[in-house]
């Protein structure tokens, strides 16, 4: 008996700094290089492990509903609050242990319940020809339904989640008609069906295909940044404007985190939301990945700075995601593909 119990108090010390080991399962629509080097450094100086699965956004969603109670995931890292007010809707989500950190999120970045917080800002602006256009001729979004826009106008399809969340922010703010109507003449001005995504907008422009393209900073970004001269050359033939600066602002949107409704290492996920809303990961996020980092006094990277200070919508988050459903019927009704 007493070999037996020896032999399993050795067991037990040989497995236990498995089990005892703290770990985070993170599901990240973000890619693994845009995220890893941050994880690395989460469990350099926290000891806790972080078991990354990457895959697209809507699909991480999905398997989060289908494995139910059995999911292993703690958190859900994604773009577009359209996405995680989404998760939280379909019972996915649980709201996120009090942090100092998720406490100094703008009230607007983060879900009234606690259930998500956002990690960093992406701006959605106007984006023209510097050969083809007089930028100073845009000071709305309004703007781009004249008639001189006319088979001028470069976007992604009405199934992309940032224009639905773009068009729900002008529902915020303008109401249901008149929004209706903007998106009516915004489509008639199309040069060609929505195709492609927002990179393939940039890059319309710049091979005159088009003369102005809505989409996100990020993506411009990271052309201007990159290793291949080609791409970096179309991004430099674009320009970004931003709208509406004399009254609501620009819209924008967010990356964010969610923490799982069945996450089996909560307190340790908690504590990656705080790493992940530290000055050092929000100054990564604007160095390394060109986001706008979402708490205050953070230095924005060059290319940040490049494209100008800006000032910015004040929709509240969860706003866009509650008008989701009535976005794309207004997008449906426009005819806008």
């Amino acid at each position: 008996m007493k070999k037996i119990i020896a032999s399993i108090f050795v067991v037990s010390s040989i497995l236990s700094p498995l089990v005892l080991a703290e770990q985070v399962n993170l599901y990240s629509a973000r890619k693994e290089a845009l995220i890893k080097p941050l994880l690395d450094k989460f469990t350099e100086e926290t000891g806790i492990s972080v078991n990354l699965v990457t895959g697209k956004a809507d699909n991480l969603i999905t398997r989060l509903a289908k494995e139910g109670k059995y999911s292993p995931a703690d958190l859900l890292l994604t773009t577009d609050v359209g996405r995680l007010y989404r998760a939280k809707q379909q019972g996915l989500t649980q709201a996120i242990s009090s942090t100092d950190a998720a406490a100094s999120v703008p009230n607007n970045f983060r879900d009234t319940q606690g259930h998500w917080v956002g990690l960093s800002l992406r701006a959605r602006p106007i984006m023209v020809s510097t050969e083809r256009v007089d930028a100073s001729a845009i000071k709305s979004i309004e703007d781009l339904i004249k008639p001189e826009w006319k088979g001028r106008i470069c976007i992604r399809s009405s199934n992309n989640i940032y224009n639905q969340s773009m068009v729900a922010s002008l529902i915020s703010q303008l109401g249901e008609e008149q929004t209706q109507a903007w998106v009516d003449q915004f489509v008639k001005n199309f040069a060609r069906p929505p195709q492609g995504g927002d990179r393939d907008q940039i890059k319309a422009v710049a091979a005159g295909q088009c003369d102005l393209a809505i989409a996100n900073t990020y993506y411009l970004a990271g052309m201007l940044t990159s290793n291949d001269e080609a791409t970096k050359a179309q991004a430099q033939k674009v320009e970004v404007v931003w709208p509406n600066q004399s009254d609501r602002g620009a819209h924008i949107n967010i990356s964010g985190v969610a923490l799982a409704k069945y996450a089996p290492n909560a307190k340790a996920a908690s504590k990656l939301v705080d790493f992940l809303l530290s000055a050092q990961s929000q100054q990564w996020y604007a160095m390394t990945n060109h986001e706008y980092p979402i708490l205050p006094n953070v230095t924005w990277s060059d290319v940040l700075k490049n494209f100008g200070d800006f000032k910015m919508e004040q929709v509240p988050m969860t706003q866009l995601g509650e008008l989701n459903t009535e976005a794309v019927k207004i997008m449906d009704r426009a005819g806008w593909k």
